[in-house]
């Protein structure tokens, strides 16, 4: 155990002491300079130089003599808030709860703060959280599935952005290859009667990919039977509204043996419509999601999705918006970054049988 040197005015860990461990203290007890501990407990970029053995004696020093770094002297010193805001449209299960611990991930080992709104898909909240946040000085944004627009002066990285606009870097999916791996993958187990399942008319990833999904249909020559194309409706981030669009599309009585559903929550609702119809997933229907959520493969049957890599989004986000914040604001920065899907096969999907519903 590190204990304090004799005399020092130490607060044991878990302890009420008035004086607590001071940055000079850290260095003397470990005998390095305190610009050196300094580095390395500010997380600055700078600490890299540092060997790894002695960022580690410094951080469980750290831990063990329950030093705390001075926010707002290290905010006083470089003029800085070390503050991200990061405005999403709900905080559930899905696509925005893993984008966000990919961000908060790197923010975390970076040692900046960060504040986080959600918005429900308000248009004036949407218009107002940019604006909030910079009044309480944070020095970049992230936007999670949620438009941006012009005129805000700090970086701004957005998350399934798809429009260009000044001083934004879109991290963006290639939606084509997404699209076609589903489709492609429903007509070589010999699938050709599909059902869709568009998203909300306010996500942002919703026209770009059903274009996608009709231009990979296209390329595999297959026809799409509008009365088999569902939209979702209504704001709430649960099954119900996968499993009413799917009633809806079932009730048209056009035969199709296959649905390709707009995310993975939706699947799930899709699946509970489709058992209370009398079909059996996947040998009276095949059924594909897409993001590839931590529930996907722990359904019954475990879901066919298309993965987003969601966390990774997140993690480019920060490290995109980071070394934007400390470059030259007249440096050239990403305007769009791509990242690839991924087809994972698992229990939903299987060669149709021989009589179509």
């Amino acid at each position: 155990m590190i204990r304090p040197k004799a005399g020092a005015t130490a607060r044991p860990r878990g302890g009420h002491s008035a004086q607590t461990v001071s940055l000079k203290f850290l260095a003397e007890h470990l005998g390095l300079s305190p610009a050196t501990v300094s580095l390395v407990i500010n997380r600055s970029p700078a600490a890299k130089s540092i060997p790894h053995r002695t960022q580690e004696r410094i951080r469980a020093a750290a831990r063990e003599l329950n030093y705390r770094p001075n926010f707002m002297a290290r905010s006083l010193r470089a003029q800085r808030s070390f503050t991200i805001g990061v405005v999403v449209p709900e905080i559930s299960e899905g696509y925005a709860a893993l984008v966000l611990s990919g961000i908060e991930d790197h923010l975390l080992e970076e040692g900046y703060f960060y504040f986080v709104v959600s918005h429900r898909h308000r248009a004036d909240l949407i218009d107002e959280y940019p604006r909030l946040l910079q009044q309480r000085a944070v020095e970049g944004l992230i936007a999670v599935d949620t438009a941006c627009h012009e005129g805000v002066n700090i970086p701004v990285v957005a998350v399934s952005g798809h429009r260009e606009i000044p001083g934004v870097t879109n991290i963006a999916l290639n939606h084509l290859r997404a699209t076609r791996l589903a489709i492609e993958h429903l007509t070589q187990l010999g699938h050709s009667k599909i059902a869709y399942i568009k998203g909300q008319e306010f996500s942002s990833d919703t026209e770009v990919r059903w274009e996608a999904v009709r231009d990979a249909a296209k390329e595999l020559g297959l026809e799409i039977n509008e009365r088999l194309v569902g939209q979702l409706e209504g704001e709430s981030p649960s099954p119900e509204l996968g499993y009413q669009v799917t009633r809806k599309i079932l009730a048209t009585g056009e035969p199709f043996t296959a649905l390709f559903a707009f995310n993975d929550i939706s699947a799930i609702g899709a699946i509970r419509a489709l058992r209370e119809a009398g079909r059996r997933v996947p040998e009276d229907v095949s059924v594909v999601g897409f993001d590839d959520i931590q529930s996907a493969a722990f359904q019954n049957p475990a879901l066919t999705t298309v993965r987003q890599p969601l966390r990774q989004m997140g993690i480019i986000a920060a490290e995109t918006l980071l070394r934007r914040i400390n470059a030259s604001s007249k440096a050239p920065y990403p305007k769009n970054i791509h990242v690839e899907p991924e087809l994972i096969v698992r229990e939903t999907t299987a060669r149709p049988a021989s009589k179509s519903h």
